[in-house]
């Protein structure tokens, strides 16, 4: 169940199902490479103040599930954590950029949903599961 913080002069508890998927649906996300980007997402979580509580995928797309505070605009933190995430990977494994058309890493749009109480344990049994999929 979701934690529940405080604030000055609030209290929250915010969580995000977020997805999103490679530049044309490539395969490119093997063992080696969603290693790294798992690390480069906690990382990048820690940097901007927000925690990811669940992660996995599959070789073409990553589930995350989020919790952060009231003042984190969901669009920025996407774009922090594909932005960085992109840079740094195809940085780091230059073949990457072989196997996509102008280098670009992931594809521009993502889903994102709001998590209550109901449903948060689903969501995560749907995040681990990817792999079984």
């Amino acid at each position: 169940m979701a934690q529940v913080h405080y604030g000055r002069g609030y209290v929250y508890s915010i969580q995000y199902h977020i997805v999103w998927c490679v530049k044309y649906r490539r395969k490119v996300l093997d063992d080696k490479i969603e290693q790294a980007l798992i690390e480069l997402l906690y990382n990048i979580a820690t940097e901007n103040g927000f925690i990811i509580q669940e992660i996995n995928g599959d070789l073409d797309h990553i589930h995350l599930l989020i919790e952060c505070k009231p003042q984190h605009y969901i669009p920025d933190m996407i774009k922090a954590m594909k932005g960085v995430s992109a840079r740094l990977l195809l940085k780091q494994y230059p073949e990457l950029k072989k196997q996509l058309y102008g280098g670009h890493l992931w594809n521009p749009s993502y889903f994102v949903a709001t998590v209550g109480e109901n449903t948060e344990d689903k969501i995560r049994e749907y995040i681990i599961s990817q792999k079984a999929r």
